[in-house]
């Protein structure tokens, strides 16, 4: 056998086996309790994109339910297979303040008997991991729905993976992240998810511009049951979205867990009181709506403060929120199903409120916020929102324009008119 065929075989052998060895040491150190935890969190987080997935397919018209279900569920197959050939390793690796390094690449090396930090498997960190980044890129298809082709999507999400959420995550969350070092808190994903996503999802939709529609055919939900069954999904999931970031079966988790309800029924009531009086009803997609902004501006706070302040949370970010969704027709932008307005603005505010509220007394692995006198936090956080700001923009920009030169953005108008589902897929999601 030659030296280059050793090599070979070796490498082999290594790819093959670098789960199984994990899996062994973890048999003996890693603890059993928390490790369930995580990979039920993990599954209630996978569990969320099918959510989002009837969450926005019941706001569109019903000419595009099927290619707008097929937006989240393609997101699934897509970044599970990058998360494993790098995207975990460039995210949570170590390697520079800025980027992970190469050697999770695969998943080689995972060998420890638990992930740094941690009383739970290398793998089962990775798995958990796995589902915010596959949730994340398929948020953004709210803002550019029943326009954009599923060739250039998924090009788009594939690159903004790899470009913005892999390193934002690295800075938030890794070991040697800048904006972790520089004192940044962001429990759940904040910035890293609703923040990156949502002013993603605005620049989107500037750059693919409005969709085209007849007068007889108004922009209007098809199938709102759809919609408040996709909510009630992810705010089932949302559980383990932010109990499941304890990365344990404790303290943390029960105070997020609770946290993470508390602003969600919050947000639903103050935002269906604040529609009632602006426009005389309130509507099941405003409250539902309302739900998913609390359950987003909560999510970096989650861990970090007490139930009567996500209460609060809550309750703020429903009228911010609402507001900002009743302004998009004012300034002209087509963000088609609010990801921006909701999850944008919502990741904004909860960023906000953790540097305000935020509790060493409730989670001594935090920091105190401004009111208990600790002004340096809530000057951290603006730093960072304003960071994943510029970056996101940025990066979604110039990767559209490059994909756009490449391949067509959006379907065309007699495309649109004729709707996504029979344009791309040849199928219709109803028959009646």
């Amino acid at each position: 056998m030659t030296r280059r065929n050793a090599r070979a075989i070796g490498f082999l052998v290594a790819l093959c086996a670098a789960p199984a060895l994990a899996d062994s040491a973890t048999s003996t150190s890693a603890n059993g309790a928390d490790t369930a935890w995580v990979l039920a969190c993990a599954a209630l987080v996978l569990f969320m994109t099918p959510g989002l997935a009837m969450f926005y397919g019941g706001m569109v018209r019903r000419k595009n339910v099927l290619g707008t279900l097929l937006h989240s569920f393609i997101a699934i197959a897509l970044i599970s297979v990058l998360w494993v050939l790098g995207g975990f390793s460039l995210a949570f690796a170590t390697g520079s303040p800025l980027i992970g390094g190469l050697q999770h690449v695969g998943l080689l090396g995972m060998t420890d008997a638990v992930w740094p930090n941690t009383t739970i498997p290398p793998l089962a960190f990775m798995i958990y991991q796995a589902m915010f980044a596959v949730i994340t890129p398929a948020l953004i298809a709210g803002a550019v729905a029943e326009r954009m082709r599923l060739a250039a999507y998924l090009g788009f999400i594939a690159l903004w993976s790899l470009l913005v959420y892999c390193p934002v995550a690295h800075w938030m969350w890794a070991a040697d992240g800048w904006l972790l070092k520089k004192g940044a808190l962001d429990f759940a994903g904040g910035n890293v998810v609703h923040v990156s996503s949502g002013f993603s999802a605005l620049v989107a939709c500037l750059v693919l511009g409005s969709r085209t529609q007849d007068v007889e055919d108004i922009a209007a939900p098809h199938n709102l049951t759809m919609t408040v069954l996709g909510a009630g999904i992810l705010w089932f999931g949302w559980f383990g979205f932010n109990a499941g970031s304890a990365l344990g079966a404790n303290n943390i988790a029960a105070t997020a867990f609770v946290n993470t309800n508390t602003a969600g029924a919050s947000a639903l009531l103050v935002w269906a009181i604040v529609e009632y009086m602006r426009h005389g009803h309130a509507t099941v997609l405003g409250a539902v709506s309302g739900a998913v902004a609390g359950l987003a501006a909560v999510t970096p706070a989650a861990g970090f403060v007490s139930p009567l302040v996500a209460m609060l949370i809550g309750a703020v970010v429903a009228i911010v929120c609402f507001a900002a969704v009743e302004l998009k027709g004012r300034f002209g932008y087509d963000d088609s199903l609010d990801a921006f307005g909701v999850h944008g603005i919502g990741g904004v505010c909860g960023m906000l409120a953790t540097g305000v509220f935020a509790l060493k007394a409730i989670n001594p692995a935090g920091a105190d916020g401004l009111l208990a006198g600790h002004a340096d936090l809530l000057l951290t956080q603006i730093m960072a929102v304003a960071v994943v700001i510029v970056y996101s923009c940025a990066m979604t920009y110039l990767l559209l324009r490059v994909i756009g030169a490449m391949t067509p953005l959006t379907l065309t108008d007699e495309e649109q008119r004729d709707g996504m589902d029979l344009v791309l897929h040849n199928e219709v999601g109803y028959r009646m």
